[in-house]
């Protein structure tokens, strides 16, 4: 199967591509490179003999996007280009708008004038807002607290539109929650560019030396030791779910939603502790205040996931502390910039 990956050069999506490859799939990349590093299809290639094509460019520049699809027979599309980080989003809601939902618009047209039916969308557990009761349910009510999650909300509400007016399409949407790791061989991981908005990559970089300390937002919350509790889900686990929903639903008209999760919660607290134990280096943090549209607790219940694409996460948070460390520790600039 051919697919185009938008955002393939990301954390998630290069992770996807790699797996993808592994299991006999054609990716073809997509990506403006903000937030990514060509050299980043070196590593794939290295971990798996084959180069994908590569084509840089923005998902809202249509013409680009019509040669590409028109040189290309590509049969689906993993939708992963957006912008991702909730604080900054409260910053620049107009980026996020024109990015996240505005591109996908574009996106969408585009496939639809190539004739290409199936897509599968990179949405986010944000869209459940503050949810009433955990572990959530894909039935659960969505809402939005902050401009990133509003952006996924409105592009999955776009989809469903789209998907009811020409019910022929295929489209998935898969809401995961925190994405941690890396490759278990350290040649691939999360390379945010600037300051980390994520917690994983950021206590990496205390632990590495490249930065001072951890700022923990909010110790106050209801939760084990007061802070945020999330569902972290390691990486290529993440990757594997969108093979098993490109494999059982790729091709299956209909509106298509799962939750991405392990189903278990663990403080940031927690994670600090797990990734010092992975590393053998002492993370420091401060207490900061919370950061608006922050909630307590958020983790999945996968069983849909599980029943439906036969897919469930395997690997443990030592795994993903322990993956992450490898990466970290053999890369501690991230990826080298293109010669």
């Amino acid at each position: 199967m051919r697919v185009l990956v938008t955002g393939g050069m990301g954390y998630i999506g290069s992770h996807t591509c790699v797996q993808m490859i592994e299991a006999g799939m054609t990716p073809i990349i997509v990506d403006n490179l903000y937030n990514s590093k060509k050299t980043v299809l070196e590593r794939i290639e290295k971990l798996t003999g084959v180069r994908p094509a590569f084509f840089e460019g923005d998902i809202r520049d249509r013409v680009f996007l019509d040669k590409v699809f028109r040189e290309n027979d590509v049969e689906s599309v993993i939708h992963f280009a957006g912008l991702k980080a909730v604080g900054e989003s409260v910053a620049k809601p107009l980026e996020y708008y024109d990015n996240n939902v505005h591109g996908t618009l574009v996106l969408v047209e585009a496939m639809r004038e190539a004739g290409v039916n199936s897509i599968i969308f990179s949405s986010s557990a944000t869209v459940y807002g503050d949810p009433a009761s955990v572990p959530i349910l894909e039935s659960f009510p969505t809402s939005a607290t902050n401009p990133y999650g509003r952006s996924k909300l409105m592009v999955e509400e776009c989809l469903t539109d789209i998907q009811h007016a020409h019910p022929q399409m295929s489209i998935t949407l898969l809401r995961y929650f925190n994405p941690v790791g890396a490759h278990e061989s350290g040649e691939m991981g999360e390379d945010p560019q600037g300051i980390p908005n994520n917690l994983m990559p950021f206590i990496a970089q205390v632990a590495v030396g490249r930065r001072e300390f951890l700022s923990v937002f909010g110790d106050d919350y209801p939760t084990v030791d007061g802070t945020g509790v999330r569902d972290y889900i390691h990486v290529v686990d993440l990757a594997d779910g969108h093979v098993a929903a490109l494999t059982h639903k790729g091709k299956e008209a209909g509106l298509h939603i799962y939750n991405l999760g392990t189903g278990n919660g663990l403080s940031v607290l927690q994670m600090v502790e797990a990734f010092a134990k992975a590393s053998e280096k002492a993370v420091p943090y401060q207490i900061a205040p919370r950061r608006p549209g922050d909630i307590a607790e958020c983790w999945a219940d996968p069983g849909k996931a599980k029943k439906e694409l036969h897919w469930a996460a395997s690997r443990t948070v030592d795994q993903m502390t322990q993956d992450t460390w490898r990466w970290q520790s053999q890369n501690p600039q991230g990826y080298p910039d293109s010669h």
